[in-house]
């Protein structure tokens, strides 16, 4: 019995030891899921925040490319059409092509810059947009190749009354075809000051008009004879000459005259120079013979100064380039006593060539 009793009683206590060693392992174990729990809270905190970095980095990244078919606003829709700009464009760096993009993004990522406005440089002069016409900008490639506008001719008619009002015209940049009338004071220093500044000389014949305005000193009239023509032809030319060609001072009723024009023409074909019709009627038969004579001839497509004040002038001229974009070429008279005209072609004549136009003188073009 004692015997049993204390089997019992060992094995009580042996329950108890094993007991004990059950308690710990749940402890641990409660403690190890508790472990893995925070440490899967850090491993999904740090994805986040991986994934969330990567995304800003991505917006970034797009935000600073620009569209394959990016181009910059037009600059016709920014400036008015009534003259043209004298600058040559520079790309700015958010134009630049998206592989260059790429390749700056590997080095260095910068904020978006937003294409447009651009601010211009605080140093460079502002050109009013209400007198300027600028050049169709390429973002892409700076250096490019302006497109052929067209040729034109600046004739300026009534040279020889006096110097001053020529002297503005001498100094314009580019080449230019004056008019010398015959018989005034200053007629033959007029067309020796015109040839020294390296301009074209032509012969402003006067001829009568219809309206029987006086046409000035060494005109022709209906009722000479053939030879009387010639001979005021030749006492001309010999006043201003050499001249490259001639054109008419009114001659309303001359240029509508066959006989009188032929004769005109013959002379200028017997002396190897060009007749340039200025059309004061549209009645004029000189086109008309030339052709039929074989005579190098020109006309007058627009008068710029019909009215003298430069806004008006401007509108005149824009008129002769859309005649040159559509016909090659467009000849323009002026007149030396239209005094903001000198001025205005000064400032003009290099933006026209830079819009792409070719300036040439009237002898260039003839037929």
């Amino acid at each position: 019995m004692k015997k049993m009793v204390k089997k019992k009683k060992n094995n009580v206590k042996s329950s108890k030891k094993h007991k004990k060693p059950g308690l710990s392992d749940s402890i641990k174990a409660f403690l190890l899921v508790g472990l893995i729990v925070v440490f899967s809270a850090l491993i999904s905190c740090a994805v986040i925040m991986i994934h969330t970095s990567l995304k800003e980095d991505e917006l970034v990244l797009q935000d600073d490319e620009l569209p394959d078919d990016f181009i910059a606003e037009p600059a016709e829709k920014i400036a008015s059409t009534a003259s043209l700009v004298n600058v040559k464009p520079e790309t700015p760096e958010s134009n630049q092509l998206p592989s260059q993009n790429q390749e700056n993004s590997n080095k260095q990522i910068n904020p978006p810059v937003p294409p447009v406005p651009v601010t211009p440089d605080p140093v460079k002069p502002v050109i009013p947009v209400s007198t300027v016409i600028p050049p169709v900008i390429n973002p892409v490639t700076p250096d490019r190749v302006v497109q052929n506008q067209g040729t034109l001719v600046f004739v300026i008619d009534d040279a020889g009354n006096n110097l001053r009002e020529l002297e503005p015209f001498l100094s314009i940049p580019g080449p230019l075809t004056i008019a010398v009338l015959p018989g005034l004071p200053y007629s033959a220093e007029a067309a020796r000051r015109i040839r020294a500044a390296g301009k074209e000389v032509i012969l402003h014949q006067p001829m009568e008009a219809i309206g029987g305005q006086n046409p000035g000193p060494g005109a022709i009239y209906s009722n000479m004879s053939a030879d009387e023509v010639r001979a005021v032809l030749s006492r001309n030319i010999a006043e201003v000459g050499p001249v490259a060609g001639m054109n008419n001072h009114q001659g309303s009723k001359i240029t509508m005259d066959k006989n009188i024009m032929q004769i005109i023409l013959a002379f200028c074909s017997e002396h190897n120079i060009y007749f340039l019709d200025s059309r004061t009627t549209a009645e004029t038969v000189a086109g008309e013979l030339a052709s039929q004579m074989g005579i190098k001839f020109a006309e007058r497509n627009v008068f710029i100064d019909n009215e003298q004040n430069k806004e008006a002038m401007l509108r005149y001229i824009a008129g002769g380039l859309t005649r040159a974009q559509r016909n090659n070429s467009a000849i323009m008279i002026g007149h030396t006593w239209s005094p903001e005209l000198a001025p205005l072609l000064k400032e003009q004549f290099p933006l026209l060539m830079e819009q792409g136009y070719t300036i040439k003188t009237a002898s260039d073009i003839v037929r």
